[in-house]
C-alpha cells in the first residue's frame, strides 16, 4: 500500500503531511484538512479536463479539494475560487479538482527511468459508476435530465427533469511527467491513462449504477497531466504515449495501480467502519 496520508488523515499523526517526489525534482504533495496539494517549483505544461483550471494551461499547483458526498452545487468553479481565497493561494497557474473520497485514500506511485520520471497521485470512488456508451441518465448544457444510448440520443417521456449534473464520486488523476513531450503526445498519454483506468475498474469487477453494465469510469472523472519541459535537461523528446511506448507503458501501470490501490482502501474503510468512499 503506497497511501502517503493514511496516518495523518486517519490517525492525526501531523507529520505525516508531506511527499517528497523522487521523480520530479522539487515536487511537493502536502496533505490538509480539506484538500491535498501538488506543488512543483517551476511551472509547467498540462492538458487539464479540470474543473478549475482546465484545457491547456501552465501550472505548478493542483489542488484535490474534498467535499461531503451530498455536495450539489451549479457553480463548482467558483467553490474553487472561494477555498483558493480562504487559503491564501493564488489563483492563476493551477487546477483544481473536487472529490467525496475519503482523502486518507489519495494513492501515490511513481516511476523514473533514463527518459522521464512519472509521478501518478490519485483518488478514486465509483458511486456514480458509469458505462461510456451504454443507454443512460445524461444531462444537456442548461442540466435537464433525459435518456440518451448511441442509437436514440433522447426520451421525450424523459425531458424537463431538472437535476444537477455534478455529482462527486469522482476517479480524479494527476499524473505530473519529469520530460519532454510533444502536445500530441500529451494526448495520447491521457488516452492510454483512460484504457488504464477503465481496465483497472473492469478488473475491480464496478458495474454502472444504473444499467449493471461494467464501468469505464464515472459522471465526473477528471485528470491533470503536467509535463515539465525542462529544455536544459537532456531527456529525449517523447512524441508518443501510446500502451507500447515506454512511456504510455509506465503511465497504464500507475494509473492502474493507484486507481486500484484508492479504490481497495475504500472498500476496506466500508469494512472497518461501515463508511466507504463508493
Amino acid at each position: 500500500m503506497t497511501l502517503p496520508f493514511y496516518n495523518y488523515f486517519a490517525n492525526g499523526i501531523t507529520d505525516e503531511n508531506e511527499y517528497v517526489s523522487s521523480s520530479w525534482p522539487g515536487l511537493n504533495i502536502s496533505a490538509h484538512e480539506r484538500h491535498i496539494k501538488a506543488q512543483s517549483p517551476i511551472a509547467a505544461q498540462a492538458l487539464s479536463s479540470a474543473v478549475y483550471g482546465g484545457g491547456m494551461l501552465e501550472l505548478d499547483r493542483i489542488f484535490n479539494i474534498y467535499v461531503d458526498r451530498h455536495y450539489r452545487c451549479d457553480d463548482p468553479p467558483r467553490d474553487i475560487e472561494q477555498a483558493l481565497n480562504e487559503w491564501q493561494e493564488p489563483r492563476d497557474q493551477c487546477a483544481g479538482l473536487l472529490t467525496a473520497v475519503r482523502l486518507e485514500h489519495t494513492s501515490i506511485q511513481e516511476y523514473t527511468s533514463d527518459e522521464f520520471g512519472l509521478l501518478c497521485c490519485t483518488t478514486a470512488g465509483v458511486s456514480n459508476a458509469a458505462r461510456a456508451g451504454s443507454e443512460r441518465t445524461v444531462f444537456d448544457a442548461a442540466a435537464n435530465k433525459t435518456i440518451a444510448s448511441g442509437r436514440d440520443h433522447s426520451a421525450p417521456s424523459a425531458r424537463n427533469l431538472t437535476m444537477q449534473p455534478y455529482v462527486p464520486g469522482t476517479i480524479n488523476i494527476m499524473l505530473w511527467l519529469n520530460g519532454r513531450m510533444t502536445t500530441g503526445a500529451m494526448v495520447n498519454a491521457v488516452q492510454t491513462a483512460v484504457e488504464a483506468k477503465a481496465a483497472a475498474l473492469a478488473d475491480a469487477g464496478v458495474l454502472d449504477s444504473e444499467n449493471g453494465l461494467p464501468a469505464t469510469g464515472t459522471t465526473t472523472d477528471a485528470i491533470v497531466f503536467a509535463v515539465r519541459q525542462a529544455v536544459e535537461e537532456p531527456q529525449p523528446m517523447i512524441t508518443y504515449a501510446g500502451t507500447a511506448t515506454t512511456a504510455g507503458a509506465a503511465i497504464g501501470r500507475l494509473v492502474y495501480d493507484t486507481v486500484t490501490e484508492s479504490l481497495q482502501a475504500g472498500l476496506y474503510g466500508k469494512r472497518g467502519s461501515g463508511t466507504n468512499d463508493f
